[in-house]
């Protein structure tokens, strides 16, 4: 087909596809494609647990990168993991590690598009969202800033949705279930940092406003 496009999503769990059994738990990549029409296809590469670093080690980078092609599009979203030991420092490690994402689509004339880690559900009493994510969000916006890197700025955008909807509201968005309302979770779930479907397609949806705002080509083929 003329003027295909592929997007290839590399992040963690809050992007990537959830097997059945953790269902209805799924990443925002998921359901990612039912926003374009057929000149596009999502190839979603997120992994639940990856850091930027660890992405690039086990080989998961250069998998996209042996693939992609000129004018497709690399979605970088990585943070969360990042704060585990096995990690990165925000205005070192994190941002070289993201260079080499960013290089590497670069290289293959491709599209690089950073994107803010999307937040935790944690409220203080408030009401207000509490930052779990540390100085991530600042040194990736950073990064941005200096390699002149379009972002959709995930971080941002989750906060005010989740603030807008409140401490309540906000729970559809995440895998949050009584005992024995599931057959994947008998005895009930309380996940405050991986999505219900229904929050993942309202994440993708703050993507595709990204997109917009950044008035991305892709844009001219998206379904809704």
């Amino acid at each position: 087909m003329q003027n295909q496009h592929t997007i290839y999503i590399a992040g963690d769990s809050t992007a990537a596809n959830c097997p059945s059994h953790e269902s209805p738990m799924a990443g925002w990549g998921q359901f990612f494609h039912h926003f374009f029409d057929n000149h596009v296809r999502i190839h979603n590469e997120a992994m639940g647990g990856r850091s930027s670093n660890s992405f690039i080690e086990e080989g998961r980078l250069q998998s996209i990168l042996d693939r992609i092609n000129s004018n497709d599009y690399l979605f970088i979203q990585f943070g969360h993991n990042d704060q585990k030991s096995y990690g990165t420092d925000p205005y070192t490690t994190y941002q070289s590690s993201l260079s080499e994402y960013i290089k590497g689509a670069r290289d293959k004339g491709a599209n690089p598009v950073l994107l803010t880690s999307v937040h935790r559900r944690k409220f203080d009493q408030s009401g207000s969202l509490e930052n779990t994510l540390g100085e991530y969000p600042y040194a990736m916006i950073q990064l941005a800033e200096k390699l002149e890197v379009p972002i959709i700025d995930l971080w941002t955008k989750t906060r005010a949705l989740y603030e807008e909807l409140g401490i309540e509201g906000s729970k559809k968005l995440f895998t949050i279930l009584e005992p024995n309302t599931h057959p994947n979770y008998p005895d009930g779930i309380e996940d405050n940092t991986h999505f219900s479907e229904t929050g993942a397609r309202e994440i993708g949806k703050l993507v595709v406003e990204g997109m917009k705002e950044l008035d991305l080509p892709l844009v001219t083929y998206l379904s809704t």
